[in-house]
């Protein structure tokens, strides 16, 4: 067999352990379906790392992603996958989510810079969950876009804690090349704007909007 179709298999049952572990969570320990879904949108995030590893083509992403899509939409459709679906808000976010991951790819693919997948989708994965947890732990000034209620303590929140992703990501680069301030302006613009983006989207578009708006910076800006 195709060595990336079983890197394919191994990925698959690796998502569907992670879905797993969240149903599990939330049948059985009553976990709330805040948590369970954070859960998974952080560590599908993570999974997704290995992709620019184990493969090449992006037509095996698209397989990926596109069969994952199909099976969240199913779960919408039929009731399954509560640990992600059972929130009271209106949201398309765990349809985005596969997506944004193969775009990211695509760009990959075609810039041949890693920065360009890691980059979009660990903010998406970390940055975002960190803002609603801060948000609602600490509702500090509220604010009211397009029906949905969010916060200025968790668009800070996004902020910094976007900065320190990226920060993370290009560091080991730097100590190679010649540093400079300008790449912390960059950086620190991108929390900015990533955060801005977050603000502003609303119904789980964040999932789509955050990727693509990180990838139109790197785009103007490279790190």
């Amino acid at each position: 067999m195709n060595e990336e179709l079983l890197h394919c298999a191994w990925l698959s049952a690796c998502f569907l352990a992670l879905f797993g572990v969240g149903e599990l969570l939330y049948y059985v320990f009553h976990v709330n379906a805040e948590f369970t879904r954070k859960l998974s949108h952080i560590g599908t995030g993570i999974l997704t790392m290995l992709f620019p590893v184990f493969f090449t083509s992006h037509w095996y992403v698209l397989l990926m992603c596109s069969s994952f899509a199909v099976l969240l939409v199913l779960s919408i459709r039929y009731g399954f996958l509560q640990s992600i679906n059972a929130v009271e808000r209106e949201t398309v976010g765990s349809i985005c989510y596969p997506l944004s991951v193969y775009i990211a790819f695509l760009v990959y693919a075609w810039q041949g810079d890693i920065l360009t997948f890691y980059v979009p989708i660990l903010v998406l994965a970390i940055a975002d969950p960190m803002a609603a947890f801060v948000g609602k732990t600490w509702p500090w000034k509220p604010f009211h876009l397009f029906g949905q209620s969010k916060t200025i303590a968790g668009s800070m929140a996004f902020a910094v804690t976007a900065f320190f992703v990226v920060f993370s990501l290009v560091y080991p680069i730097w100590v190679f090349q010649n540093f400079s301030t300008n790449y912390l302006f960059l950086i620190i613009g991108l929390a900015v704007w990533s955060s801005i983006i977050e603000a502003i989207s609303a119904k789980g578009w964040d999932n789509l909007t955050i990727p693509l708006g990180v990838l139109s910076y790197l785009i103007l800006f490279p790190l």
